[in-house]
């Protein structure tokens, strides 16, 4: 990457992680706060959900194109250095997580969760054509010192393909949904060609369309009559499939050229304002999602804090022996809390066992229903035609059933998770009331403290806008697909050598039941692992508030049996605690606040190109 484009990020991204910084100061004010107070469980929460996560969230950039459109080349000029392999056939046969890393390195992840390092100049085994296996392959981690990567990126390169439409469906169901900005890779030689507009309108545009960058790739291959010609029709396409769209012509080659040679100043390339304007929208409007909502488990941090300063308060006033018995009869109050959060977690597992064995049965009744329709199906096809149709008939319909069983189970699991989470607030409030009354407070207002921080948990970026159900049956789809899409389409090609339609109906049964063979567990592990997210929430959730009043009061109760404060000093301790945390609550309420504050008004980014109609004169 040339210096132009390693200055163009410094602007926004320097922001970010001046706001980055603040925030962490804020929630570590808290931590600080949590330990002062004796609450170890909820110190360490901070340090760990709240901090760390912070500090390793990532934007997700998605790559994303048709062969032979300059990808690889456009990866490599985004890097500042030609680091992937580059040919005129598709080279990428792998997802490839490039992350950032002092020295090049690489990581092979496989589909089974094991890793393997490698010499990083091995990379390009994972082209089409080298020596490894992709299908066994999850995806290929490559850490890269690239100052792009450097600023909080981790750049998503996927495989280019003749036709969008056969795309890896993990790639459109997962990736996109949850990047935080896509880039959709157009030719200029060839601009739009229906492949891409379907894969737009029927995939890409219903789950990304605020976070789509167009990108022309070969710019430099058109004269400025040409360019002019080009853009405008680029423009003029893209705007019938979405409004304003954002367009950059670039030439990656010139912009990695200059880079190889540690050229710098002025480039016409056009990628120092692809950057600009793609690092500017990561800060600007994906990065203040990860602050806000950071912020927003501070506030209700703070609302701990204060339950923990109140009951250290009262504690003071206390003589041991009162203490130390409101300390047990907490202490076998949240011992039948257990219970209580016991049979939440037996009712989420009897829920989540009849939506398996519901999805079990839909399957079976496709799997049936679709071997009945073969010898219609087979019958009605041309015999030199049924070789390519077969296969496609079954993915297509294979497709459109998954799609349906997929929403119907993220509806069933979505549901599931907020009664869950309703279930757990009312049981939150009702301990609320023991433990006010345990300790000597009366009858409290409803709890304040919010516990519906499931969709935190999930992860909060990318469910700001699809919402769990969506990105569920997204994530769900993709690894339906993945599995069953290769069975389906490629396991009856060249078989059909004679009988076609005789084969047909004898092979093509037993190629949808090994498909579904793969997809029914596949259906049980992604439930599971959804049922065991929301079983820890309740389980967090559900013991929090008694385990941080308790270990403050035991926290209490040591210093008095130590005599290391006497009564004066401790009030004195708890006055400057109840102060800094009102302190810290301003302050992060002060930074919420400021973070969606409007944005003085500036001049129009000069390095976005926008539709108007005196560009398509």
């Amino acid at each position: 990457m040339t210096t132009t484009q390693g200055d163009s990020m410094d602007d926004a991204l320097g922001q970010f992680q001046k706001r980055q910084n603040e925030v962490t100061g804020a929630l570590e004010e808290l931590s600080d706060l949590a330990r002062s107070l004796g609450a170890k469980s909820l110190n360490e929460r901070i340090g760990r959900d709240l901090v760390r996560k912070l500090a390793e969230d990532r934007f997700h950039l998605v790559v994303v194109g048709e062969f032979n459109h300059g990808k690889s080349t456009f990866v490599n000029a985004l890097l500042g250095h030609a680091a992937l392999p580059v040919g005129v056939t598709p080279t990428t046969a792998a997802i490839h997580h490039l992350r950032y890393a002092d020295q090049p390195e690489a990581t092979v992840v496989f589909s089974n969760g094991r890793r393997e390092s490698f010499p990083f100049e091995q990379v390009r085994r994972f082209s089409v054509g080298g020596d490894s296996h992709p299908d066994e392959v999850d995806f290929l981690e490559v850490g890269y010192p690239a100052p792009l990567l450097k600023e909080r990126i981790l750049l998503v390169d996927t495989p280019g393909v003749n036709d969008l439409s056969l795309q890896r469906a993990d790639i459109t169901y997962s990736y996109i949904p949850r990047a935080d900005a896509v880039l959709f890779l157009l030719d200029a030689g060839q601009i739009l060609k229906e492949s891409e507009r379907v894969f737009l309108q029927d995939k890409l545009l219903k789950a990304s369309r605020d976070k789509i960058v167009f990108v022309i790739t070969k710019w430099d291959l058109l004269n400025k009559d040409e360019q002019g010609e080009a853009l405008g029709y680029a423009k003029e396409q893209l705007a019938r499939l979405i409004k304003d769209p954002v367009v950059f012509p670039v030439s990656a080659e010139e912009s990695l050229v200059r880079a190889e040679k540690g050229e710098t100043g002025p480039e016409s390339s056009g990628m120092p304002e692809l950057v600009t304007h793609l690092t500017r929208f990561l800060a600007e409007e994906r990065g203040r999602i990860l602050l806000d909502n950071a912020l927003g488990e501070g506030l209700n941090v703070v609302k701990l804090l204060q339950k923990g300063i109140d009951a250290r308060a009262r504690a003071i006033a206390m003589k041991s022996e009162d203490l130390a018995r409101r300390i047990e009869t907490l202490t076998k109050d949240l011992q039948g809390q257990a219970g209580t959060i016991e049979q939440r977690r037996v009712q989420i597992k009897e829920e989540v066992a009849g939506i398996k064995a519901s999805a079990r049965k839909d399957l079976e009744r496709f799997v049936d229903d679709v071997i009945r329709q073969l010898p219609n199906v087979v019958d009605s096809a041309k015999g030199e035609d049924l070789k390519q149709y077969l296969p496609s008939f079954l993915s297509d319909t294979f497709q459109r059933w998954a799609e349906a069983e997929t929403k119907e189970i993220a509806t069933a699991l979505e549901a599931l998770a907020e009664k869950t989470v309703a279930l757990v607030k009312d049981d939150a409030h009702e301990s609320a009331k023991r433990i006010a009354e345990t300790m000597g407070t009366g009858e409290v207002k409803r709890l304040d403290v919010q516990v519906d921080t499931f969709r935190y948990d999930m992860g909060i970026a990318a469910l700001f806008t699809v919402g769990i159900g969506v990105m569920f049956a997204n994530v769900l789809l993709g690894g339906l697909l993945a599995l069953a899409a290769p069975i389906l389409a490629l396991a009856l090609r060249g078989r059909f050598e004679g009988e076609y339609r005789k084969k047909a109906l004898e092979q093509a049964p037993e190629v949808l039941r090994a498909a579904a063979a793969k997809v029914g567990p596949k259906i049980d592990e992604m439930v599971d692992d959804f049922a065991q997210k929301l079983d820890t929430w309740v389980v967090t959730a559900g013991e929090e508030l008694h385990r941080e009043v308790l270990e403050v009061l035991k926290s209490t109760e040591d210093a008095r049996k130590s005599g290391l404060k006497d009564e004066a000093a401790t009030k004195k301790d708890v006055e400057e605690q109840n102060a800094r945390l009102g302190a810290a609550e301003t302050r992060i309420t002060t930074m919420r606040a400021e973070l969606w504050a409007p944005a003085p008004a500036k001049e129009p980014d000069a390095d976005r190109v926008r539709v108007a109609d005196s560009d398509l004169n």
